[in-house]
Order: structure tokens, then sequence, then C-alpha cells
């Protein structure tokens, strides 16, 4: 049973699990995720991040923050939360950690006001892809920092 505890993205787990994930996105796309993250982000009401333990060891994360449409993005709409650093080590995948956190994220979303849930994720993660789509995700166009990569894979599921 993994235990989801509200952090900051400065937490100590939370930037060690995001060291990991960026040790991943290197690994598997020769880069890491180059989009802007600020803490402040994922304060309340306009988002949160989680961190999910076994024990006292942090084994997930995972956030949203508000995404609002800028100009010339037709993707984003008004109400939009954004998935960002979902994360579940290696040695503990399997378990419904990732559901357990993304259930929760969509719940807090929710909660806040959000009316739907956007995310962006890769080729090179066909896990992650799994994950959405079984979630009830669906592709829209591609949006954020990566939008012009051609192994950018975007998704999106209406809250409530």
């Amino acid at each position: 049973m993994i235990e989801l505890r509200v952090a900051g993205l400065d937490h100590p787990d939370a930037v060690a699990l995001n060291e990991q994930v960026q040790s991943y996105y290197r690994q598997i796309y020769g880069d890491g995720d180059l989009t802007s993250l600020h803490s402040e982000q994922f304060a309340a009401p306009r988002g949160l991040y989680l961190l999910g333990y076994d024990g006292e060891r942090p084994v997930a994360s995972g956030a949203w923050r508000a995404l609002e449409p800028g100009a010339g993005d037709d993707v984003v709409r008004d109400g939009d939360a954004e998935i960002k650093r979902m994360y579940v080590v290696p040695d503990v995948r399997g378990k419904g950690h990732a559901r357990a956190v993304l259930a929760e994220l969509e719940r807090a979303a929710l909660a806040a006001g959000r009316r739907r849930m956007v995310l962006e994720t890769g080729t090179e993660q066909p896990d992650a892809v799994a994950l959405y789509v079984s979630s009830g995700y669906a592709p829209i166009g591609t949006f954020g920092t990566h939008r012009d990569d051609p192994r950018s894979r975007c998704f999106a599921k209406p809250l409530g």
C-alpha cells in the first residue's frame, strides 16, 4: 500500500525523485525535461505535488498545476490542469502506485475547480501511454515545451 503525502517541489524526497526521473529521461531521450517548474505552481489552490511512500521510502511522485491558454495555443483550455513529474521507482512498478497517484491528482484538481487534466509524455514511454489511455485519457494536439518534438504525445481527460 502506498501512502500519499502532499509536499513541495523543493522537498528533499521530491528533489531526489526528480533527479531520478530526469536521469531516466536522459537515458531514453538524450536530454531531460526542459519544462521550467517552480514551487509556487504546485501550491494550493492552483496545484498539488504528491509523494508516495512505501513505509518511509519515497517511491512515487506526481503533481498537477493550473494551466492557462497562451497566445496561439489552441490545445490548452480554460480550466485545464497539467500533470507533471509522474514517476515510480523501477523496483516497485506494477503495484498500482502510479494509478493511486493519478487518481488523487485527478480528485484534487476537480476539487480545486479544474475541468480537464492534460499531460505530455513521449513515444519512448509506452508504459506511461498505456497507463493514461487505460485511465480514460485521449490523444490531443501537442502543447508546452516539447510541442515541436515528434516524440511528444499529449493526452487529456475531462474531470467530473
